[in-house]
């Protein structure tokens, strides 16, 4: 119901109640004059009641006098003297004016944006000239009463996908709309989401194919070989152990998602995070043959976060450097945060000497599952989402990754960090 309608019939009810109380309030006042009276005198006042009830004029919303208030009529007025060029600036999407002859009348800003300059009286059909805009543009000039509506792509400068919705404005103008929604992101994350379970499918499934044949043989030409049934089994606890390594970097994943901007205040002490995670790690790295070096400082270094998570990343970083540099020997953890000013940045890079990554990998080595070298990863047990974790995390955490490497020279590893110096610490996470 209209903001209208339900005024009309609010005023409509407050009418009749004034009469009905007027007629009590008169037969009240006549039963309090005769107090001596017999019984007919309350009877004939109810009577009285009853008819001027009914014989009262009633109220309606279609009979009461309806006035805007004069708030809403200023507003109406304004309405009125908006343009279509008004309206357009306003919308968020790119939209485009054009006449009959399918020439431009006016592009917001939006439009330029996405389109580049897009001049009055440019023919939409010389800018956009895959088929399905010719159509489009036919289709609406030819007076069709719908929106006509498609996808659109473009692939240069980059990949964009539109949905294209084109439409008349008012009734015989000979004025025309185009709006353009853009889906690229949609897109982008519909195709991650697809790679992704694409991916982890085949992680699992690699694992349990060879879990299968495994159980297969022991039941049959093995079940008698006990050094062949010691080897399978072996190899069976090691696949069953990788799975759950998936399994719990898929959960971390989620559970981070779920928190991406969930932004972490807690103070933490980036020298205590490091000690632990290196005195942790001290006995793969000795079995890799790497000599963890750290140079920490003295001092505390505190920035806001999560104590948990920032281990998480450290832990990662490192066992990723005694694993993949381990033929340089060493790995080196600095932190540096010789900055002065009240919004400082702290930096902690880890360092190794072994093979390098190359050039090309290193913009997508962060992404889920992606590995520079398929069979290296696998046999240091890795599941190929160590780096998007980290990545998250110091998402979360309004922080970055930086890295820096060349083939033979070993590579770097830097998470830039903000420390506390001004900021208020917030509860714990």
């Amino acid at each position: 119901m209209s903001e209208t309608r339900r005024a009309g019939l609010a005023r409509a009810r407050l009418h009749n109640a004034r009469w009905t109380l007027a007629a009590a309030a008169l037969a009240l006042l006549v039963v309090a004059a005769w107090p001596e009276a017999g019984w007919w005198l309350p009877v004939l006042a109810f009577i009285g009641v009853v008819a001027v009830a009914l014989v009262a004029p009633r109220g309606s919303p279609a009979t009461l006098p309806s006035q805007s208030p004069p708030a809403l009529v200023r507003a109406r007025a304004d309405l009125e003297r908006l343009t279509a060029i008004d309206l357009a600036a306003a919308v968020p999407d790119a939209l485009v004016i054009f006449d009959r002859s399918g020439a431009v009348l006016h592009a917001n800003e939006a439009a330029q944006a996405a389109f580049g300059e897009l001049p009055e009286g440019l023919l939409l059909q010389m800018r956009f000239r895959v088929p399905e805009m010719q159509d489009l543009v036919a289709r609406v000039l030819s007076g069709e009463a719908a929106p006509a509506i498609i996808e659109y792509a473009e692939r240069v400068p980059v990949e964009r996908a539109f949905r294209v919705a084109a439409m008349p404005l008012g009734r015989g103008a000979g004025v025309f709309a185009m709006v353009f929604r853009d889906q690229s992101e949609s897109r982008r994350i519909d195709r991650m989401r697809a790679d992704f379970i694409a991916n982890a499918s085949h992680e699992l499934r690699t694992p349990l194919a060879s879990i299968s044949g495994f159980i297969e043989t022991l039941r049959g030409p093995a079940r008698d070989d006990e050094k062949a049934r010691e080897n399978f089994l072996q190899i069976m606890q090691n696949q069953t152990e990788r799975m759950a390594r998936l399994i719990d970097d898929l959960l971390s994943l989620s559970r981070l998602e779920m928190r991406t901007y969930v932004r972490p205040t807690t103070p933490v002490d980036l020298r205590a995070v490091l000690r632990q995670v290196i005195e942790t790690m001290g006995h793969m790295a000795r079995e890799s043959g790497v000599e963890v070096k750290a140079k920490l400082g003295d001092a505390p270094v505190t920035v806001p976060g999560s104590r948990d998570e920032l281990y998480q990343v450290f832990q990662n970083l490192l066992e990723n450097a005694c694993k993949y540099g381990a033929s340089g020997g060493r790995v080196e953890i600095e932190i540096d945060d010789r900055s002065a000013t009240d919004d400082r940045e702290v930096n902690v890079s880890i360092r190794d000497f072994g093979p390098g990554i190359a050039e090309e990998h290193i913009p997508r080595i962060t992404e889920r599952f992606y590995r520079v070298d398929v069979e290296t990863s696998r046999s240091q047990k890795g599941t190929g989402l160590g780096l998007a974790i980290v990545k998250h995390i110091l998402t979360r955490h309004d922080a970055r990754l930086t890295i820096r490497s060349r083939p033979g020279e070993g590579a770097v590893f830097t998470v830039h960090l903000h420390s506390t110096v001004g900021r208020p610490a917030g509860a714990q996470q």
